[in-house]
Formats: C-alpha cells, sequence, structure tokens
C-alpha cells in the first residue's frame, strides 16, 4: 500500500465506486485528484490510431494511479479505466500535496514507490526493444517475479490472462498465445488448468 487507507480519509479522502469498465480518468483529463485502490483492478491504457489497445500497466489492491503526474503541470497520457468491480480512495491534488508536505516520511514513501514504476518502465522498455516475442513476454514476466520470495522456476504464478500479457506487450494475442505454448515445449513456464507457472 502507498498510503495508510486511515489517513487519506483523515486527509478528506472520498471513496468512489467503478463498475468493469468504467473510466476513472481519460487521456488528456487535467490530474486533480490521488487515486488509491481499495479494492479492484485497474488498468493504465491507451488507444492507436486503428483502435488497438496497448495496457501500460495493471493495478490492484492498494496500489495507486497516475500519481506521477500530479507533481507535474502536464494532462494524463493514458486512461485509467476498471477492469473490476473497484473501490477507490479519491484524494484532492492540493489535499494530497498538503499531507506530504507535513509529513517527510510520507513523503519518502511515495518517493519509494515511484521509484519502483519508473524501475518497471526500464524493465519493460527493454523487453519492448526486442522483436522476439519470447523476450517482450520472459521481460514482464520476470518483472512480476521479481517481487515475490521464492525465486525457483515455476513458483510463480503469471496473474495476467493471455490478452492482458499480449496488451502489456504489444503483442497481438495470437502471438501471445503460441509464444507461450513455445515456452512451455522449451520449459520456460508450465501451463495448469491453463494458467501460466513461471
Amino acid at each position: 500500500m502507498v498510503i495508510d487507507e486511515n489517513i487519506l480519509i483523515s486527509a478528506g479522502a472520498e471513496t468512489r465506486y467503478y463498475t468493469s469498465s468504467e473510466i476513472i480518468f481519460y487521456e488528456g483529463d487535467t490530474p486533480n485528484y490521488y487515486y488509491q485502490i481499495i479494492k479492484g483492478e485497474i488498468k493504465l491504457n491507451n488507444y492507436n490510431e486503428e483502435g488497438k489497445e496497448f495496457i501500460q500497466n495493471i493495478l490492484s489492491d492498494g496500489e495507486s494511479c497516475g500519481e506521477s503526474i500530479l507533481f507535474i503541470e502536464k494532462p494524463y497520457p493514458m486512461n485509467a479505466e476498471a477492469i473490476t468491480e473497484c473501490s477507490v480512495l479519491r484524494l484532492h491534488k492540493s489535499a494530497f500535496f498538503n499531507l506530504l508536505n507535513h509529513s517527510p516520511e510520507l513523503y519518502m514513501e511515495v518517493n519509494s514507490f515511484l521509484s519502483e514504476r519508473l524501475y518497471y518502465k526500464f524493465i519493460m522498455m527493454q523487453s519492448l526493444s526486442s522483436q522476439n516475442p519470447s523476450i517482450r513476454l520472459r521481460g514482464l514476466m520476470d518483472y512480476l517475479k521479481s517481487s515475490q520470495k521464492d525465486l525457483t522456476p515455476y513458483s510463480f504464478l503469471v496473474p495476467l490472462t493471455r490478452q492482458q500479457m499480449a496488451s502489456l506487450t504489444g503483442l497481438c494475442v495470437e502471438t501471445a498465445i503460441r509464444t507461450i505454448k513455445h515456452m512451455e515445449r522449451d520449459k520456460i513456464v508450465r501451463i495448469e488448468n491453463r494458467k501460466i507457472l513461471y
């Protein structure tokens, strides 16, 4: 969790509810709020000219979304869309900055979280620069697994659908499915009950 929910509530955060596919904010909107997920999943995405979705990230319980954009005077470069039913704490930008100004420890925690997100972007950029779909998918799985204590083969259940993995790596879903099957044959992943173990 980025910021303790009770701290956010005492600072004036309100709970908002979103249904699956509902938009929290649109690309181009002005950032006015800090959002932190209480329960549910949200994807940060863009659509290209042909309407193909590219998922920037998938966020879940305790994570915040779009917070880095609050620190600059720029519009959101992506959408935030609920994947599942969500409850989200929403705190106005001015109250968020007031909270950080009065708590250096909290400021450092948010800084650490933003650094983790930046790290993810660098890892994904490195993987996405490859034309090899196996390297792209493996880069994603390496990053997701890196936060686990058990790093032995097949110890990590990939929490994404094949469609989500494709969208996160810029692949079409058919290529992702075919590549994952090749990865299973090469003993890089194991598939049990349609779930991917890495």
